[in-house]
């Protein structure tokens, strides 16, 4: 009987999860319901799926609306009806268009209209008006004949306590005061759930409706198959050529990446192929191939990684750079005949180039057929505070009080309290669509055969579910991802042709594992700019695992992540690499397993085998927890049952129960934070493919940094690391730059597109016309070639941009002000400039180094013909320098650092902060400061700090332990006195 259920995917509107609903129903007496969501069908398989496992009969629908006015409610008849309705909605948001008043004609859907918004007589056979309970009464006098086109409209919108949750998301949607929303924007107070027997009583007089009602439904029946993969069938035109020409392309890779006479990779590959075959894989192998192909005939850089990379046939595909062979990866933990969900390709491009591989998908593949994956934001802890103090007209200074402070007294009021008391119910709803931020899906059907598509601003049809139900429906996305390392190692290549004339080349990076030189750079973490290896925390690592191997940088890929550092294991994983006598296994079984990480729960792998091996579980399970852990599974009630078999065959097999115990904890205390080895190793070489040009092309390789915009670092860092390998830094220049950072030999010019507040079009505009037509020759020359306007011109000048002309930047500005003021440009017009006008004589002007930098700090950023050692008041640089500071452990000094980044812990004690500065040689250190230092010697962002602390040094990497800092004075600008 219920035609309009609303789930909370109705976003900002309804309140009821799924399971809530199902529950309900069952509950209050109904067989059968509709899933109507608003303008899109996010929840409908989901919906279905609980319904069908409930034993009862879910239906599909969606509710159109423009803004907050109801148009009319579509019912899919089955699941054709079902596609019509993910159709017409699809298409309305791809002309971002308003829906229309009248809905067309569908062939499999009823459609219901609210009362009073069609004539009786202009109805379709498939049409209905649909009656509220507040509405009889309006109805109890027409004709009889009418309520053959009316029907049951009992809309279920909130829990029967949650209007006021309802009030105050519509509030959040239309971001107004609570107080200000008017009814039409709300649903009315009765929309919540009746018990079947009282909704009869209420329409107890109008028997007809309830019998068009029943007979509606009756004509209703949504069968999904959620057992069948969904992607696209077949690369080729069968199943058979599929197979065949996966063959084909492995063993040509085979001849490329091995020995022919290499009979245990010849025996893989046809391991796999068969496990494929078997499984229906073959068409996705070759999509991925397909993708990589052209990605190489493009020249394009990509990483192929994830669990994908434990298959040989993609390594000979050429997919992968990592060979499971060497790394004894084994296949079954990508591809399993046992495993019940798809696995997923990840290939990684450069954040350039990713906008092109996905027009290739698109149009290789087929626009109906292809689409982004969806995902959900919700609600989190902040934004719901904030969102709350927002619609009850609380100031900024309040809300970030009640964000930051909620324990705070001054928090004890009726409002205060409503918000922090409604902050549990929002948690974790949905909030908006978004775009995952990878998956692509590629079906065999018309993708509106499962949901609706939106096309978010960059226009990529983008499908209205999440990973997870695209997962439970059938399909193996692809995830296409971007990332500015890759972008580093291509730009590198290319900057070395123009600057040295040499052709470079990173493949093959297994002959990077054995050099020398990189294994030095490695060992000494010299790794700024280098994907993955250079964050503070990284480079210490590195640091005290004295890391110069391929499969140590494999283990440290892993062992960095939250799931091995929360376990207590980062610790022992570095005292036993260092002196492997100190292993001690709990059980033989760690041993027999774990022996190549010391004992030592590394990958995701390390806990599917103690899982198996030691806690009895079957592959299966382990799998699950594997999945757990990479955040990849959303039944998480499974683990109770996971947890009681691990205890149980624990116990039947008389281990110590704390020994039990503190395994467990291991395995628990990686939830969502580690990685599988191949994904480590991926990894791995492409941190090696970057360490190899940073080895022997370091200033190339800043510029390459610098124009992907970084990676971990500011700007600042990676011009420090260029002038530190030797290359001379040099401000922008309007002859010399371009848009982006550009090397000559051995001087680096920074670009415009460094500049702040300056404009991206002059900037492109400026080097456009100087290649066109040659050097600038002055400032009039240069507005008249450029039609650049005073406001930039002066950020130029201050950026000493024309210091060519050898003329004082005050005396630059002159010229430019008597050019470009407004008086002048009346009077003038540009083509008179070069013949008629006269540049004014001008006074002797005082010049200050000072000024220079106070410019490039403000226009830059940060100081690049000085250092911000050379502002300070004091002379003081501190007892020491990086360089020696092992020599001090134990000592108290005092350092002078440059502030570089922070981070930001929360404690049982407190907050606490690991700080990173450069000393006065442009020398990383790192600093500590507990809870009661940061308290009374809080870190303030950028600047010059004295800093006395005490030198720890861990495995060889010395910190400073802060006892107190502050930020030292600088010398002031002149032009401020």
């Amino acid at each position: 009987m219920l035609l309009n259920l609303h789930s909370y995917y109705s976003l900002r509107h309804g309140t009821l999860s799924l399971e809530s609903l199902i529950g309900e129903m069952q509950k209050r007496g109904y067989e059968t319901a509709v899933l109507t969501d608003v303008n899109n069908s996010s929840g409908v398989l989901d919906f279905i799926k609980l319904g069908q496992e409930a034993g009862i009969n879910p239906l599909a629908g969606m509710e159109f609306r423009n803004g907050d006015r109801l148009l009319y409610i579509g019912i899919a008849r089955n699941e054709l009806g079902f596609k019509e309705l993910n159709e017409w909605m699809t298409l309305h948001n791809r002309e971002k268009r308003l829906l229309p008043e009248i809905a067309p004609e569908f062939a499999h859907v009823f459609l219901i209209y609210p009362y009073g918004s069609q004539k009786l007589n202009q109805l379709r056979d498939n049409e209905f008006i649909g009656i509220r309970p507040s509405e009889l009464n309006k109805i109890r006098l027409e004709p009889a004949v009418n309520f053959e086109r009316y029907v049951v409209l009992a809309p279920v919108t909130f829990g029967q306590e949650d209007y006021q949750l309802h009030r105050q998301l519509r509030a959040i949607d239309h971001n107004i005061l609570i107080s200000q929303l008017e009814p039409f924007q709300m649903a009315g107070a009765d929309e919540f759930f009746l018990n079947k027997s009282e909704l009869m009583e209420i329409y107890r007089s109008f028997p007809q409706l309830i019998q068009n009602t029943n007979q509606l439904l009756s004509a209703c029946r949504f069968d999904f198959d959620f057992k069948t993969v969904k992607n696209k069938k077949h690369f080729t035109e069968s199943r058979y050529e599929d197979k065949e020409l996966l063959y084909q392309y492995a063993f040509e890779g085979f001849k490329n990446r091995y020995d022919e006479k290499n009979e245990i990779a010849k025996a893989r590959i046809l391991k796999e192929l068969e496990v494929i075959d078997n499984l229906n894989f073959s068409s996705y192998f070759l999509i991925t191939d397909d993708i990589c192909r052209y990605a190489r005939s493009r020249k394009f850089e990509y990483v192929g990684r994830g669990s994908g990379a434990n298959s040989v046939v993609a390594y000979c595909l050429g997919i992968t750079d990592v060979c499971p062979i060497e790394l004894d990866l084994y296949f079954e933990r990508f591809l399993n005949p046992k495993r019940k969900s798809p696995p997923d390709f990840d290939v990684d491009f450069s954040w350039k180039e990713r906008d092109e591989i996905y027009a290739y998908i698109f149009n290789r593949y087929g626009t109906d057929h292809v689409a982004l994956m969806g995902t959900m934001s919700t609600f989190r802890s902040r934004s719901i505070l904030r969102e709350l103090g927002k619609i009850y007209g609380l100031p900024k200074a309040e809300i970030d009080r009640l964000v930051r402070e909620p324990e705070n007294r001054l928090n004890q009021n009726e409002v205060t309290q409503m918000i922090l008391n409604v902050y549990n119910q929002m948690t974790d709803f949905p909030n908006q669509r978004s775009i995952h931020a990878s998956g692509v899906l590629i079906s065999e059907l018309p993708l509106t055969q499962y949901c609706a598509l939106d096309f978010p601003p960059k226009g990529l049809a983008t499908a209205q579910i999440d990973m997870y139900t695209a997962e439970d429906i059938g399909f193996e996305k692809i995830d296409i991802l971007s990332q500015r390392g890759i972008g580093h190692i291509k730009d590198c290549k290319e900057i070395i042709k123009y600057n040295r004339g040499e052709e470079i080349s990173t493949e093959n990076p297994h002959r990077f594992f054995e050099d020398k030189k990189i294994a030095a750079q490695l060992k000494s973490a010299n790794t700024i700019g280098c994907f993955y290896i250079e964050s503070p925390a990284m480079r210490q690592l590195l640091t005290k695992l004295k890391c110069d191997t391929y499969l140590t940088l494999v283990a440290a890929s892993s062992i960095i992540r939250p799931g091995v550092s929360s376990s207590g294991m980062m610790g022992a994983y570095i005292e036993r690499h260092h002196d492997p006598s100190k292993v001690v296994y709990p059980h033989p079984v760690f041993e027999q397993q774990l022996k190549e990480t010391y004992g030592v729960m590394v990958y995701q792998e390390d806990v599917m085998k103690i899982g198996h091996h030691y806690g009895g579980l079957d592959l299966a399970d382990a799998d699950v927890l594997r999945r757990m852990m990479s955040g990849k599974y959303r039944h998480v009630g499974h683990l109770v049952e996971i947890k009681d078999k691990f205890f149980d065959h624990c116990k039947a097999m008389n281990y110590p129960e704390a020994s039990s115990k503190e395994v467990w904890r291991q395995m628990e205390s990686f939830a969502g934070y580690s990685f599988n080895k191949a994904h480590s190793a991926s990894f791995a070489v492409e941190s090696y493919q970057s360490l190899f040009l940073k080895t022997y092309f370091p200033k190339e390789f800043m510029v390459a940094v610098l124009n992907n915009y970084g990676g971990f670092y500011s700007r600042k860092v990676y011009v420090n690391e260029a002038r530190k390998s030797g290359a001379e830094i040099c401000l922008p220049c309007v002859n010399k730059s371009m848009y982006e950072t550009v090397i000559y030999g051995e001087e680096i010019y920074l670009g415009f597109d460094g500049i702040l507040n300056f404009e991206a079009q002059l900037g492109h505009r400026i080097v456009a016309e100087r290649t066109r037509n040659g050097a600038y020759l002055g400032i009039e020359n240069f507005v008249l070639r450029t039609g650049a306007g005073l406001e930039q011109i002066v950020i130029l000048i201050r950026c000493n941009a024309f210091r060519f002309l050898g003329i004082g930047k005050k005396e630059l500005l002159w010229e430019a002000h008597f050019l470009l003021s407004e008086h002048v440009e009346k009077q003038h017009n540009f083509s008179l400039f070069e013949t008629d006008s006269e540049k004014p004589v001008l006074p002797s002007l005082e010049y200050s180094v000072l000024e220079d930098i106070y410019d490039e700090i403000e226009l830059i950023g940060f100081p690049v013909s000085a250092s911000l050692f050379d502002l300070a008041k004091s002379k003081f640089r501190g007892d020491v320098m990086v360089a020696d500071l092992n020599q001090f452990e134990g000592k108290i000094i005092r350092m002078v650092g440059d502030f570089v980044t922070d981070k930001l812990v929360r404690t049982r004690i407190g907050i606490m902060k690991f700080g990173t500065f450069f000393d006065e040689q442009g020398v990383f250190f790192d600093t500590i400061h507990f809870p009661h230092s940061l308290a009374k010697y809080p870190l303030r962002g950028s600047g010059l700090y004295l800093l006395e602390g005490r030198v720890v040094v861990d495995f060889g990497c010395p910190s400073l332990e802060i006892i107190r800092c502050g930020k030292m004075p600088l010398q002031k600008d002149p032009r401020s006195e």
